[in-house]
């Protein structure tokens, strides 16, 4: 159990306000302190300047906000930080301080036509712990697809891209999604989506892929899930778990999935061999933008091992 705090972005905008309110209640689930944190940069003198992260004196923004939640009942242990910097190069830095980060779709600045605010895609990015985006409400999502049974319900986007054996190592977003799911006493939806229809040239005569062959795909898709599936069942017996295996679209299948969702869980892209640099897939990020429930972006194994090493905490 990581002894580190949830932190909340606040800013004073209705985004960040939903934030801490989930943040809040995902705080008292956890058990975890929370650190309320407004990041902005003050005017000084030339030669004067602090450095970027610097504490500074509380905010107009942190004095409104704690004095919204004195006296309210049930409240985890709270502390209120000003940074002195800018929220785009202070918030992804504070994953390395926290065991979650939460944060609210778009801030006060950019454009409001923006789905997803550039600090939420940075902290998503780029922070050394799982991040949390919550969304704005009333996002529509366009879909034939049923809608799923009511509940509470985390969803995890299961890559097909990787491989799926029994004896390969959790993978840390489904750890994450399967401790949302019991702290919530919630169902865990698991949603894979394997390559199909398969795209191809061929000539005159040449083989191309049948029913048969997408029926096998799926067979074996599903067999895989549960096998993954089944490497944390013990760590987490009283959380039920259903898989949804689709063909296609991935980011359609999770967007449909997160529709009266608790969360949405999505693992952050492996990086490729020999390249430093962080990315977002594809799939992540079109759930970032259109998924109507609060998305959680997890980092890989590797770099939650790397963060764990420098803060002394236990990675899992």
């Amino acid at each position: 159990m990581s002894t580190l705090p949830v932190i909340a972005a606040v800013d004073g905008s209705d985004d960040s306000t939903r934030a801490l309110e989930w943040a809040l209640e995902e705080a008292r689930l956890r058990e975890a302190p929370l650190r309320i944190v407004h990041a902005v940069r003050t005017a000084t003198p030339r030669g004067a300047e602090p450095p970027a992260g610097a504490a500074a004196p509380d905010s107009s923004v942190i004095v409104e906000t704690r004095q919204a939640l004195t006296g309210r009942p049930g409240l985890p242990e709270l502390s209120f930080t000003t940074l002195d910097s800018t929220a785009a190069s202070i918030l992804p830095e504070l994953g390395a301080e926290a065991q979650l980060l939460v944060l609210g779709s778009r801030g006060r600045g950019g454009f409001a036509s923006l789905l997803l605010g550039s600090n939420g895609m940075a902290c998503a990015r780029d922070a050394d712990s799982p991040v949390v985006v919550v969304p704005r409400p009333g996002r529509d999502v366009h879909t034939d697809a049923p809608e799923p049974a009511p509940g509470p319900r985390v969803v995890l986007g299961m890559s097909a891209e990787f491989p799926l054996t029994a004896d390969a190592a959790p993978d840390p977003a489904l750890a994450f999604a399967y401790r949302e799911a019991a702290i919530r006493s919630a169902r865990l939806h698991v949603v894979c989506a394997y390559p199909w229809p398969v795209v191809a040239w061929a000539a005159a005569g040449e083989y191309l892929p049948s029913a048969a062959d997408q029926e096998a795909a799926e067979a074996e898709c599903r067999q895989l899930v549960a096998e993954r599936v089944a490497t944390l069942k013990d760590t987490y017996p009283l959380v039920t778990v259903e898989a949804e295996v689709s063909p296609g679209d991935a980011a359609g299948h999770l967007v449909a999935a997160a529709r009266g969702a608790d969360l949405v869980v999505v693992g952050r892209h492996r990086p490729r061999a020999f390249s430093p640099v962080r990315m977002l897939g594809s799939v992540t990020h079109a759930v970032l933008l259109h998924a109507p429930a609060p998305v959680a972006v997890v980092p890989t194994a590797q770099e939650l091992a790397e963060a764990a090493a420098a803060t002394g905490e236990d990675a899992a």
